[in-house]
């Protein structure tokens, strides 16, 4: 079975910036892989190009063994989570999750399950901008699994969440794992790299692959080699 994601020397160039310099890597399909970097290390730059948002400069990218600068099939495979606020400011939260399952072509069975899942019943009739930030991160993520996707894109998710909402954004998306679902996870926290099958560090537009027991090591060295230097200065 070929990866779900395929890229090969991607190139990409935002304001003159090259934010991917060749960069290759493969998913497989039933992975949850990370994506691990400060906030400029090029994370959602590759999301962007990955989801079909930005066009690149160079390289090639196959999702679901399509060439995505020749289709737009592989969308309809696509669940998205961008970092960005991206739900319909003007509409309240049923309404979001009634138009973006039209779109998706998603019955009203679906969209009970998210809602339960995501424990979104009391919002329903809330206004988006009346939203505390995880009950909006958990519509968001609700409105992406609308569709039963093939794959998942997030970018930083979880970050500085409720407890409450952490957990079922976590519950959620292993359920997703679960079911036969691949999951691709841009985040900058190190500890969150735990939920990963494998991780992605992008820096400098280059990326190396680690097993998330690998990246903690190599992160212990790094801080235990500038303690030394600070004890010796």
């Amino acid at each position: 079975m070929p990866p779900i994601i395929e890229v090969q020397n991607l190139l990409q160039v935002i304001r003159k910036k090259c934010v991917l310099n060749e960069l290759s890597m493969e998913v497989q399909t039933g992975e949850c892989f990370g994506l691990f970097g400060n906030k400029s290390a090029g994370k959602t730059a590759l999301l962007h190009v990955l989801a079909g948002i930005d066009r690149f400069r160079a390289g090639s990218v196959r999702i679901m063994n399509y060439d995505i600068r020749r289709t737009e099939k592989f969308k309809s495979y696509l669940g998205l989570v961008t970092q960005e606020k991206s739900l319909f400011q003007d509409l309240k939260a049923c309404e979001n999750l009634d138009f973006i399952a039209a779109l998706k072509k998603a019955g009203s069975q679906n969209i009970r399950q998210v809602v339960e899942q995501l424990e979104l019943q009391d919002y329903l009739n809330d206004p988006i901008d009346t939203l505390e930030e995880g009950v909006y991160q958990r519509l968001a993520l609700a409105c992406a699994l609308l569709n039963a996707p093939k794959l998942l894109l997030v970018d930083e998710l979880i970050d500085g969440l409720d407890f409450h909402s952490h957990n079922l954004i976590i519950k959620a998306i292993k359920n997703y794992l679960y079911g036969g679902g691949t999951c691709l996870w841009a985040f900058n926290r190190l500890e969150y790299s735990a939920y990963m099958d494998r991780v992605g560090r992008l820096d400098k537009g280059k990326i190396t692959i680690y097993r998330p027991e690998e990246l903690v090591e190599e992160y212990r060295n790094i801080f235990r080699t500038n303690e030394e230097h600070r004890v010796l200065s």
